[in-house]
């Protein structure tokens, strides 16, 4: 008896040490994801070699861009709030238009079923699109300047903020929406009275989320021409003027940072209990 127990946990043990289907799976998993990073180092040209060159140079271009210059504060204050405008405007015209598509498509909720699926393909294709490119596109439809970066941030902020509102939907306790209905009231009428008001704080904070995300975004947006203090940090970068281009850096910091906590204080007032 004790000689076939002893056999048992040899025979277990021999199980542990060699080569199981789990631990097959697991070596190839392994040998899988280290392949992938391996060929995305090389495709991505990572060069330690580059990187140690390259932060000398950095540090002399910090070291020249003390003193700041702070002549042209006023003009970067106008750009400033020309980011913050276009970011606001964007967001606000995107919002408007994700609250109807994120009813269409809304599974549980959507007055046309048929157009479920090409609602969501649709959004997908708005977030797949970067406003930075939609911003791209628009400064050849519309010409230079802030509009074509509205316009950019606009369609990438409703694709993103219809799916996130939809997801809240489909998510939501239907039970006051089912009970208006079931009163005879319309379907538009539930939405607004039952369902709306148990998701308007969560629309709301994810709308602030992007609001705030949008400014950030919306400072590069100058690169292509559409306008912000995008386009004076591009002008200093291009002259090498560091000085300039760290008060602008600056600048842009304080404004985030400001932006930041008062999105963070309103999205606490809106989820309070």
């Amino acid at each position: 008896m004790a000689s076939r127990a002893e056999q048992a946990l040899a025979d277990l043990e021999a199980t542990r040490r060699g080569f199981t289907a789990e631990r097959v799976r697991f070596w190839i998993i392994c040998a899988v994801v280290l392949a992938f990073y391996m060929v995305s180092w090389d495709l991505a040209g990572v060069d330690l070699h580059k990187l140690a060159t390259g932060l000398p140079k950095l540090g002399h271009w910090l070291a020249s861009a003390w003193p700041p210059k702070l002549d042209e504060v006023p003009l970067f204050a106008l750009r400033i709030a020309e980011t913050v405008a276009m970011a606001a405007i964007g967001t606000t015209l995107a919002t408007l238009l994700a609250i109807p598509m994120a009813i269409v498509a809304s599974r549980n909720i959507t007055p046309l079923p048929g157009l479920y699926y090409p609602a969501r393909w649709f959004l997908n294709a708005l977030r797949g699109i970067d406003s930075f490119v939609f911003a791209l596109l628009f400064v050849a439809a519309v010409g230079l300047g802030p509009f074509a970066g509205v316009l950019g941030i606009a369609l990438h902020t409703w694709g993103s903020a219809a799916k996130l509102f939809a997801d809240h939907v489909e998510n939501a306790n239907l039970g006051p929406f089912e009970a208006v209905r079931a009163t005879g009231a319309g379907r538009f009428t539930a939405i607004a009275y039952a369902l709306v008001p148990d998701i308007l704080p969560v629309m709301l904070s994810t709308t602030l989320f992007w609001l705030e995300f949008n400014i950030r975004a919306s400072t590069v947006l100058g690169v292509v021409g559409a306008g912000g203090i995008g386009q004076e940090l591009k002008n200093s970068m291009d002259l090498l003027d560091f000085p300039r281009l760290f008060t602008i850096i600056a600048m842009i910091l304080i404004v985030v940072t400001l932006l930041d906590q008062l999105s963070s204080w309103l999205r606490k007032r809106l989820i309070r209990p």
